[in-house]
């Protein structure tokens, strides 16, 4: 069983900036390919980013360039940084990790870019 807790959703103005963070509690950490994905009101989930274990990045092309992915294994995070909001960046931000054939959610956090 696999726990995803997300944390630093809230509201920022455009141009703004803000870190998202995804705790897992589970032992394959190490093992696991973690990603963001974002859903906005009558939209489907989609990918922001990903990493996998050896730290390889994937990125939406709606956000490269102003969103970076990382993870820390000592301490079981995933971080998301976004910079140069935008109005259409705003949606629910989901933790997803991905290990051993099964695939785990967080319950998400808001993220609302307005002026």
């Amino acid at each position: 069983q696999v726990q995803l807790v997300e944390s630093g959703g809230g509201l920022v103005q455009p141009g703004g900036s803000l870190r998202l963070s995804c705790a897992a509690s589970t032992s394959s950490f190490s093992r696991s390919v973690m990603g963001w994905y974002r859903q906005a009101p009558g939209n489907q989930r989609e990918l922001v980013a990903r990493i996998t274990t050896d730290s390889s990045t994937t990125y939406a092309d709606l956000v490269k360039g102003r969103f970076t992915i990382s993870r820390d294994s000592g301490s079981k995070m995933v971080y998301l940084q976004m910079n140069s909001l935008k109005p259409e960046d705003t949606a629910v931000y989901y933790c997803n990790a991905a290990v051993l054939g099964l695939v785990y959610w967080g319950k998400g956090t808001q993220v609302t870019v307005s002026s």
